[in-house]
């Protein structure tokens, strides 16, 4: 029988946090404190409890903050609630944690950890728990009670619970009755054709079926998963369609497949990308190569709406989670390399700030608000990224809830009670492993599942997802939501990682991975898609996280971060190497064979020994094909009047400064800070163009750009771009549809495309409520206007997408029983993707001041030819209910052709300092956030676009949303930019100058007409008000004081922004000549060394490589089997990442991992006592570093490094100054002392926190003592502990630590993500071409080769 050991934590809230927490609570005070639960194993077979070392135990779980707490008042009541992982689940802590527990020694005493949180309420008056629980704990992934938890149902394992058989021809029953309240019960949302398809085919095999195959059945044939819809016919208005909705789409890559590899057959698109090289060790010697080839590019888009709506944080972690897998199971295997993101939801209402259009119209009550979804789904999608180690460069967000008239005086909402979460991006995939090749694979070879093990979670979401929100039950959909576990995943990808690099000899013959429908879905499909006949399972093979699941449950089960896997019997010896080396759970399930028959044993089950026994056909062979009768319907709506008068009785503005003020702060206008600082947009050393732009970074990219390859001298790489107008659809779905298209190719033009449209893929993720009136046929419309002709007249094709038709949420009004319901616009998000010619060659909208680059004029190139039209624009928007009935369009294809011919010659000339387009906000939006990026003023003249300067031509003018760019380029420059444009013949009034940039001092934007002063306003009033919504989010959901802070710097004109002074040339050789001619023969070796979740080692490995070490890959795996010994080596890199999930604190695991093996301790401690060496730790290798400070001569008076200030991610470029000890010089600062430049930041454990009080006293003593190396400073130079400019709160700015002999160097921020030139969020444009290959933090590696000569 299992022991239990409850072991008490740190705090688990900052004081901030409590002080927060007991406002919204009403209670005096609130503390808490993590509590651990410890299950042993059982007594082993001589009735001995398991030997462990309590000690070491404790040592392994004292990480964080120590808790001090007072006692009560006598006058004070005191509760005390336990929250705890809900019963039979297993939580992604306690997945990592036991999995460092296992790696430290722990594995034969300890079965499982568990953490919960111990709440202790402090109140005047006795205190109503239920209260509480709302705001304490996640209904979808926790349980809270006063009692403590009962460990024996925490940890039970269950009894197996046995399969069951769904009676239809039984006892005279009704078959269809049956299969109904079945259909009801499990949720499998099946229509009426398939319950009748799928009498028909028990009938035929004369038996009734098991849960299990039903339930498959359901999650395979899905509308998320079969998309019956887009695949339906199609009669509108009593006329048949010719096509269905996917012939259409598809006819788009019929017409031009040119430079497409792979459409509709694969995880994801395949394109044709450029020559690179492929960067990864050697599977026999662990030494990083290049390998010169073609580097194809993957393209992908999934959405994750239903799950997101139900409980935020997890449901889009997995989202973002299931649409990396897709990147990753592509081919024979595929690698993620950046990804998008994007958000619709309803009004946010936040609280103080209310907005004048919002409107509150209640919610189902197990649905999340739209602040709580953009609270905590952006964290998770942006954590999930951050820890498997894939960037996120673009994305997009949209609030809308509105009512709109439909005629015989009713109403409808429309808005997105459910929301949209939008995950996608581009992948890698070699040449040789592109196309998934059915002749490769023999029956009899293994299938494989590789990943974490089946869990009772995510049960049911395809069907569920397929649904309209209410329309299942409340347990339903709770039981859909799957849970995230990102390091898990990141060991997958690196098994994989590890048979690509094997390259003609990978073990990999077909993957696919596990998504909706869990492996009942995956194990068929790639049974299916492989060219099986059938296959043979085995149940009780999958691995498996709970005893008590049933046969369905484990089949049919979502849990994520799994991959099916074919691969060949020589091969697998090969493949467990890999998988073992990682310590990635795999289990080999089955076998394919001949027979068309998908059979599942069981060998457990005496009464069910056969849960599934199914010909192949009745899943994939003969399911009803559905067919859609609908009817069109066109709402009249009233016009938008462009004077405002008509909605301007309370406003206490002026009409255009009201306008203004609403505009800004609309969430699709204003800045999306909040949601791009927390994601890492740098791991992988590839990211060429980011959201933020220019020396102030402002959020304002209209796309993002990362590099081809890890691969000196490259130039080339991949764009992408997003672009959605759901509001049009309400008047017109075909414009709206093309709208959509346009604005998407209008950002990515920001790249220097290679051969500008050609090139231009494009993935379409479709969102409606198909089955409300009017929506099938709009949708119908819609994909009509751009498969049939938009995108076949541009020669643009769309290779993939995904659809999700449910897009409605219903419900009862608890108080007024009154039935509601949110309907959401047609919704088209278009994700462009291309090849980039010359990553170092892409326009942001930075204005380039006068001092800079001399007098310069703002050019509007007009695409609209003049039309204005205001429906469904921001400003309709916010003036509440009003969505006006004339709509932007793309009114000329063959002159938005021409666009793209004068886009691709003026990147050629380049003379264009500054671009943006027109969009959300209209062209006062596209000035201001140019006029922002570059912290300058604008002179306007509105002539050229406007007849007068009466109020509604201007505000026509300058919130109309047609299409349209404006360009700051050189005066001496007009007459080129004009000769780009001639050779397409533009039509007269194409080309409109409209102003200047006036000196740095003068930061007023000033608009005329005429002589006529029509609007004033200066850059610090309106950046702030653009960016109040963002800075009201951030101050909810991290520390408020760091929000003021950063929203207050925006005050501040004098801000020089970032900046190089270098005490160094880049691009000077320091390496000793007879060093770099050894080079040639004998490189010094370093270990890159990481431990599982670290997800930066690529990078590292490429840095040294450059530098002119030989990069050796080595897992901890490897050092602590004794298969690899440190003493091989010159030099140890620790990388960064997220090692063990930062469980347990960040590092902390890694290190402890060292620490708690003697022999291991020993080999560290031997390597860092060795002259001959050196050692670099960044990020989560400088957390890990500190943690080993012990073994580190000198290093005794180290910080470690906690929790980040702000409470949050910070992912910022961030100023810093070197410093370095001339008596003693670091190994790797050789010439940089003194040295100021931009370097990346991102971590959420970054603060130096030191063992001893005050903090700065110590701080001061290391810097005293010439141990710090690198500082943050602000951008006056100044060492500087201010947010955001110091990101985590170090004192003193530290940002890296070094040992006193200089041969061990700790950094948190990342010196190995910007080698490559071009490779950087922001470098004045004549340094680039100054430097070379390669940036200036290339020195930090060619330092360290120079000293060991």
């Amino acid at each position: 029988m299992d022991q239990y050991l409850t072991c008490l934590g740190s705090s688990a809230l900052s004081d901030f946090r409590r002080r927060l927490l007991a406002d919204r609570l009403g209670v005096n005070e609130v503390r808490a404190r993590y509590v651990h639960y410890v299950a042993l194993r059982g007594k082993e077979g001589n009735g001995e409890a398991p030997n462990y070392n309590r000690q070491a135990l404790d040592q392994l779980l004292s990480y964080g903050e120590q808790s001090f707490e007072e006692d009560a008042a006598d006058d004070e009541f005191v509760t005390t609630l336990f929250v705890t992982p809900r019963v039979n689940t297993i939580s992604p802590w306690s997945s990592k944690a036991t999995s460092v527990a296992q790696v430290c020694g722990f594995g034969n005493a300890i079965r499982r950890v568990e953490r919960g949180t111990m709440f202790t309420l402090v109140s005047k008056k006795e205190y109503n728990t239920d209260e509480a629980a709302r705001l304490l704990h996640d209904q979808m992934t926790e349980t809270i009670s006063t009692h403590v938890p009962d460990l024996e149902a925490m940890f039970a394992e269950g009894v197996p619970a046995p399969a069951k058989v769904i009676s239809l021809f039984e006892n005279d029953s009704d078959p269809y009755k049956a299969l109904q309240e079945a259909n009801r019960s499990l949720g499998l949302a099946l229509d009426d054709s398939e319950i009748e398809y799928l009498i028909d085919s028990y009938r035929s095999l004369n038996r009734s079926p098991y849960d299990t195959e039903l339930f498959m059945f359901a999650q395979v044939n899905s509308e998320h998963c079969r998309h019956k819809q887009f695949n339906a016919s199609w009669t509108i208005d009593g006329i048949k369609k010719p096509y269905s909705l996917f012939q259409m789409i598809r006819n788009t890559h019929e017409m031009h497949p040119d430079h497409v590899v792979s459409a509709y057959s694969d995880n994801a698109a395949v394109l044709e990308g450029t020559g690179g090289s492929f960067w990864g060790p050697s599977n026999f010697t662990g030494d990083w190569r290049h390998t010169t080839e073609i580097v194809h590019y993957l393209a992908k888009v999934e959405t994750h709406n239903h799950p997101t709506a139900v409980s935020p944080f997890p449901g889009a972690a997995t989202g973002s989670g299931g649409e990396i897998r897709d990147e990753g199971a592509v081919g024979r295997g595929s690698k993620p390399k950046a990804g998008l993101c994007g958000f619709s939801v309803s009004n946010l209402l936040i609280p103080g700030f209310e907005q004048p259009w919002e409107r509150d119209e209640g919610k189902p009550k197990h649905i999340a608000s739209a602040l709580d979804i953009m609270l905590e789904a952006p964290i998770g999608s942006a954590a999930f990224n951050n820890e498997f180690g894939r960037p996120c460069i673009t994305g997009y967000f949209r609030t809308l809830l509105t009512k709109v008239p439909v005629g015989n005086d009713k109403i409808e909402l429309r808005g997105y009670h459910k929301p949209i979460m939008i995950a996608g991006g581009v992948g890698t995939v070699r040449p040789q492993h592109a196309l998934k090749d059915r002749s490769i694979v023999e029956p009899g070879s293994y299938i494989i599942v590789l990943g974490g093990p089946a869990m009772l979670i995510g049960l049911g979401g395809g069907a569920a997802s397929s649904q309209s929100s209410g329309q299942g039950s409340e347990a339903l959909d709770f039981a859909s939501v799957q849970r995230g576990n990102a390091e898990v995943q990141r060991r997958a990808q690196e098994v994989i990682d590890a048979c690509r690099a094997m390259g003609p000899d990978n073990p990999i013959k077909f993957i696919h991975d596990v998504g909706a429908g869990g492996l009942s879905n995956a194990l068929p499909e790639l049974v299916h898609d492989a060219g099986l006949a059938g296959a043979t399972f085995e149940l009780r093979e999958i691995d498996n996280a709970d005893r008590g699941m049933s046969p369905m449950q484990i089949w049919c089960c979502e849990a994520q971060e799994r991959y099916v896997i074919n691969v060949s019997t020589d091969g697998m010896n090969t493949f467990k190497l890999a998988a073992n080396r990682e310590r990635c759970g795999f289990s080999i399930v089955g076998k394919g064979h001949d027979e068309q028959r998908l059979i599942l044993l069981d060998r457990e089950s005496k009464e069910f020994p056969k849960p599934i026994d199914l010909p192949m056909s009745i899943l994939f062979g003969k399911a009803p094909k559905i067919s859609r009768t609908v009817e069109s319907r066109r709402l009249t709506l009233p016009a938008f009047d462009s004077s405002l008068a008509t909605y301007m009785s309370k406003a206490s503005r002026g009409i255009l400064d009201e306008a203004v003020h609403r505009v800004l702060a609309l969430p699709a206008v204003g800045s999306k800070s909040f949601l791009i600082t927390i994601g890492d947009r740098t791991v992988g050393g590839l990211t060429a163009r980011d959201q933020m732009v220019g020396p102030w970074q402002t959020p304002v990219a209209d796309c993002g750009v990362t590099a081809t390859s890890l691969t000196l001298g490259i130039k080339t790489g991949e764009a992408m771009a997003m672009g959605e107008r759901p509001t049009i659809a309400l008047m017109s779905p075909a414009a709206s549809a093309r709208m959509s298209v346009a604005e998407a190719l209008m950002n990515i033009a920001a790249a220097h495309l290679h051969n500008g449209l050609e090139r231009i893929c494009l993935s379409a993720n479709w969102m409606a409520a198909s089955k409300h009136p009017g929506e099938g046929a709009a949708l119908y419309e819609a994909v009509e206007a751009i498969g049939m002709k938009l995108c076949p007249e541009l020669g643009i094709s769309i290779p993939v997408g995904k659809d999700s038709m449910s897009m409605k949420t219903s419900w009862t009004d608890t108080e007024s029983n009154e039935a509601k319901e949110v309907t959401a616009p047609l919704s088209l998000i278009i994700s462009a993707f291309a090849l980039v010619s010359d990553i170092r060659r892409t326009w942001t909208p930075t204005l380039r001041r006068p001092e800079e680059v001399g007098e310069t004029v703002l050019l509007f190139v007009d695409l609209a030819e003049g039309r204005k039209n205001l429906g469904g624009s921001a400003l309709t928007q916010v003036f509440g209910d009003q969505i006006g009935n004339s709509v932007p369009d793309v009114h000329n294809v063959q002159l938005l052709k021409d666009y793209f011919d004068a886009i691709d010659q003026l990147h050629e000339f380049g003379i264009v300092l500054a671009y943006h387009d027109r969009s959300d906000g209209g062209l006062f939006t596209t000035l201001v956030e140019m006029m922002f990026a570059g912290r300058c003023g604008m002179c306007i003249m509105l002539d050229d676009l406007c007849r007068s300067a009466d109020t509604a031509n201007i505000v026509e003018t300058l919130f109309n949303e047609e299409l349209g760019a404006v360009f700051q380029v050189r005066k001496k420059d007009e007459i080129n930019f004009h000769r780009a444009f001639a050779t397409c013949g533009p039509p007269s009034g194409l080309i409109k100058k409209i102003g200047s940039v006036p000196k740095a001092s003068d930061q007023d934007l000033t608009i005329y007409r005429g002589a006529t002063l029509v609007y004033q306003a200066n850059r610090s009033v309106l950046q702030q008000r653009w960016s109040a919504t963002s800075h009201q989010m951030q101050r909810l959901r991290d520390n408020p004081k760091c929000a003021d802070d950063e929203y207050a710097s925006i005050l501040d004109s004098s801000d020089p922004g970032l900046s190089y002074n270098l005490t160094f040339k880049p691009s000077a050789n320091v390496i000793p000549f007879m060093t770099s001619l050894s080079n040639r023969w004998s490189r010094p070796r370093v270990a890159i060394l990481r431990e599982q979740g670290v997800n930066g080692h690529a990078e590292m490995a490429f840095a040294f490589d450059a530098a002119g070490f030989s990069a050796v890959d080595v897992h901890m795996t490897d050092i602590l089997s004794g298969r690899v010994s440190l003493a091989a080596f010159k030099g140890l890199a620790a990388c960064g990442g997220f090692s063990f999930g930062d469980t347990l604190g960040a590092g902390q695991g890694w290190a402890k991992s060292v620490l708690l093996h003697p022999e291991t301790r020993a080999q560290f401690s031997e390597f860092f006592t060795r002259k001959d060496t050196f050692a670099l730790g960044v990020c989560n290798g400088c957390q890990f570093l500190s943690r080993l400070k012990e073994l580190i001569p000198g290093a005794h008076n180290w910080p470690t490094f906690a929790r980040n200030i702000s409470e949050q991610y910070e992912a910022r470029v961030c100023m810093v100054e070197v410093l370095d000890n001339s008596r003693a010089p670091s190994v790797f600062l050789h010439g940089m002392a003194g040295t100021t430049m931009p370097i990346v930041t991102a971590h959420g454990e970054g603060r130096a926190s030191f063992a001893t009080e005050p903090q700065t006293d110590a701080a001061e003593q290391l810097l005293a003592h010439n141990q710090v190396s690198i500082r943050y400073v602000d951008n006056y130079l100044k060492p500087t502990e201010q947010y955001p400019a110091n990101p985590n709160g170090s004192p003193l700015g530290i940002a890296g630590v070094r040992s006193p002999d200089g041969r061990v160097l700790a950094l948190m921020p990342h010196v190995e993500r910007t080698i490559l030139s071009g490779v950087s969020s922001w470098v004045p444009d004549e340094k680039t071409e100054e430097w070379g290959q390669m940036g200036p933090w290339i020195r930090i590696f060619q330092s360290a080769r120079r000293w060991v000569g």
